[in-house]
């Protein structure tokens, strides 16, 4: 090789050098996180990650209540970290998880408890402050009493927003007062539920959305307030995944329909690792288990009594079903612990766990016994005392005949439990472990009981209409008794008098002696009835000859009635969750009962009651068993007074602070008679002079309105 030669190599090797270069530092012009600790600066614990440049801004962060959590995802970030998982210090930090997923990085901040955080870029590092948070962990000593720590209501939530993105999917977007909340998220059936811990609703926000319009995977959004947490269920249809995060004062979920490839074995549900292939052939499953080991640096700690060759084909295939399709097809099992993974036969994990199991047994049957007390709040010792002493099996009778002693769920076979009532105090003797298990499950059902009040509108309204139109006929012939001839010639000297009745004739002839009085009589008698205790009105003429010796008296009633009326009782109770409750107001009515020691008095009610019995669900509706009665009192009869009655017996789902009405009951009373003379009743026009005629209607209707009302804690305390 020659002069020549030789520079036009190293200027060949020069333009490779320049372009590797350019390559590199274009691949390289992302960022990258090159280390995370923990410390803690003036009793607050701070997370430094350094990064390769300085960031422009803070990465967007959420945090999740459970498990506590914090996030952050740093974009067009890579991960130069050793390890994916690092254990944290001694304080609340647990460990520290970052995973790369292309060319995004996400910082997981394991935690004991769920806090807030500050953020600050200081150079090439981001630090997290966390807040320090309040232990609630209780006093075990015997003396102390224990304290129940609810979270203070410290986050509005100043609106709720859906909207649709591409895909197309469902974004639903909560604006915060600030940061602080701390949000869980869980699937519940069908539905997704986000909670947000220590978070206040108001009232407007409060509300079902219908957003199937919106042609995403999500129907409706039911946004409550469940004491001192803001609840957001969640609905969706079909297949759908999502996904969630939070910026600044930002909490966005994003609910997108799942596709599913039929060519790929992803559809198992239950799986959540990241996608691997495996191609082997006659690989033995120790080295296959070593492989699923290096990918998800998951330390797997294999029995001797694994062997065996495996053959397979995965492609684009979660590991942790991977894994579980390798297990499966040699019989084994696992159990994980942390991030360490035993892998055994089946019946060799049993064994273990049976001999684990013995081994527990026989430590609580040496383990010295404690005494601790309990400090009741809200439910009854005498109670809770029941229900600790309440056995779980049937106690029978050993092989040698001797009485076998039933097991209790919450005290071991040695321990014991009284109660104190008049100080509402538990006495517990029982090894420590249940002593823990006990005190844990105190601080969830010793709890205040939520209340609801109750609201009845019973309306009873009435409506009559009466009408009646009578007449009254009559005359005399006073010729008679004046000194004229009485009555009318029928030939000869023979005559007939006309009269109303037997002793007016009588009295009309005049030979009797009687009165002008007596010989006045009515032909027709039919007068209008009075309707609603009021007297017709009356029409009367005469029609007489210039003597006034014979008389003609015409008399025509009509009366006409209407009425309105209104009763609305309004009965209105208080009582506790799934707490029946009565309120009742009325009359005790005597009656006569006959006895073999003779009559005695016995009462019967006629009162207004109300007896509900509510249950609020975990969505803040209140399914309520009510039964109402409106009693009145009724007829006088001999043997006592009847009683009108009418009741509703249902049950019904009513929103928190909605009306619902229940049922009515209406009555429609029509009556119609007639009262008239045969054939002169039945004459046209002139016929009705000689008839009477009435008619009664009333309608009466009962409506029944209860509007429940769930009391918030602030409620109850003033």
């Amino acid at each position: 090789m020659n002069a020549n030669e030789l520079l036009k190599v190293c200027r060949n090797l020069l333009c490779l050098l320049t372009l590797a270069s350019v390559f590199s530092v274009s691949a390289q012009a992302g960022n990258a996180i090159r280390a995370v600790d923990t410390s803690v600066q003036a009793g607050v614990e701070v997370v430094r990650v350094q990064t390769e440049t300085p960031l422009a801004a803070p990465p967007e962060g959420f945090v999740v209540q459970a498990p506590a959590r914090i996030a952050f995802d740093f974009v067009d970030t890579t991960s130069q970290v050793p390890r994916q998982a690092m254990d944290g210090g001694r304080g609340n930090v647990r460990s520290v998880n970052v995973v790369q997923a292309g060319n995004r990085s996400r910082l997981i901040l394991n935690l004991q408890q769920a806090t807030g955080y500050e953020t600050k870029i200081e150079g090439n590092s981001l630090l997290v402050f966390l807040k320090p948070v309040q232990s609630d962990r209780v006093s075990r000593s015997s003396d102390v009493k224990n304290e129940e720590v609810s979270a203070p209501v410290t986050t509005l939530v100043k609106d709720i927003d859906f909207r649709k993105s591409d895909g197309p999917a469902g974004k639903l977007m909560v604006m915060l007062a600030n940061s602080q909340a701390g949000v869980d998220i869980r699937q519940q059936g069908q539905s997704l539920v986000v909670e947000f811990a220590g978070a206040s609703l108001p009232e407007g926000l409060r509300r079902r959305l219908d957003v199937s319009d919106f042609g995403t995977p999500v129907q409706t959004i039911l946004a409550a307030q469940v004491g001192n947490k803001v609840r957001l269920i969640v609905t969706p249809k079909g297949n759908w995944e999502h996904s969630a995060y939070q910026s600044d004062n930002q909490f966005v979920l994003e609910v997108r329909e799942l596709k599913v490839d039929p060519s790929k074995l992803t559809q198992g549900p239950g799986y959540s690792g990241e996608k691997l292939s495996l191609n082997f052939q006659n690989i033995e499953v120790r080295s296959l288990l070593q492989v699923i080991a290096d990918f998800t640096s998951f330390n797997i700690v294999t029995s001797e009594s694994v062997s065996g060759s495996l053959t397979l084909r995965l492609k684009d295939v979660p590991w942790d079903q991977a894994l579980d399709i390798i297990l499966q097809s040699k019989g084994l099992g696992m159990r994980k612990t942390g991030n360490v993974i035993l892998v055994a036969p089946q019946d060799e994990l049993s064994a273990r766990e049976k001999q684990q199991l013995e081994s527990k047994v026989n430590v609580e049957n040496l383990e010295p016994l404690k005494t601790q007390v309990f400090q009741l709040k809200f439910a009854k010792a005498p109670d809770i005392m029941l229900r600790m002493t309440n056995p779980v099996g049937n106690a029978g009778q050993t092989a040698n005949g001797q009485n076998q002693k039933a097991q209790s769920g919450m005290l071991s076979a040695r321990g014991n439990v009284s109660a104190d009532p008049r100080t509402n105090q538990l006495f517990v003797t029982d090894i420590p472990s249940r002593l823990r298990d006990i005190e844990a499950l105190l601080a969830r059902i010793d709890v205040a009981v939520r209340q609801v009040v109750i609201e009845a509108r019973i309306v009873e309204a009435s409506d009559s209409f009466g009408k009646s139109i009578g007449v009254r006929l009559g005359g005399a012939d006073l010729r008679g008794i004046r000194g004229g001839d009485a009555g009318y010639s029928v030939g000869g000297s023979s005559r007939v008098a006309v009269g109303g009745s037997y002793d007016a004739v009588a009295n009309s002839t005049g030979y009797f002696g009687a009165s002008e009085s007596g010989a006045m009589s009515n032909f027709v008698n039919l007068p209008a009835k009075s309707v609603g205790g009021a007297e017709a009105a009356k029409f009367a003429l005469t029609l007489f000859n210039p003597s006034a010796n014979r008389l003609l008296n015409l008399e025509i009633q009509a009366m006409e009635a209407e009425g309105k009326g209104t009763v609305v009782s309004s009965p209105r109770l208080l009582t506790a969750d799934q707490v029946k409750a009565l309120i009742e107001q009325g009359t005790d009515i005597p009656y006569s009962v006959q006895s073999k020691d003779g009559p005695t008095l016995a009462f019967k009610k006629a009162v207004l009651k109300l007896e509900v019995t509510p249950q609020i669900t975990p969505d803040g509706q209140i399914i309520l068993d009510l039964e109402i009665n409106k009693d009145s009192v009724g007829e006088r009869l001999p043997q006592g007074v009847a009683i009108n009655t009418k009741a509703i017996k249902t049950q019904a789902i009513v929103d928190n602070g909605g009306t619902v009405m229940l049922g009515g009951i209406f009555e429609s009373t029509e009556a119609k008679s007639e009262s008239k003379v045969p054939l002169l009743g039945d004459l046209p026009y002139v016929g009705n002079l000689f008839k009477s005629r009435n008619t009664e209607i009333n309608k009466t209707e009962m409506l029944v309105f209860i509007t429940p009302r769930i009391l918030t804690v602030e409620a109850v305390g003033n």
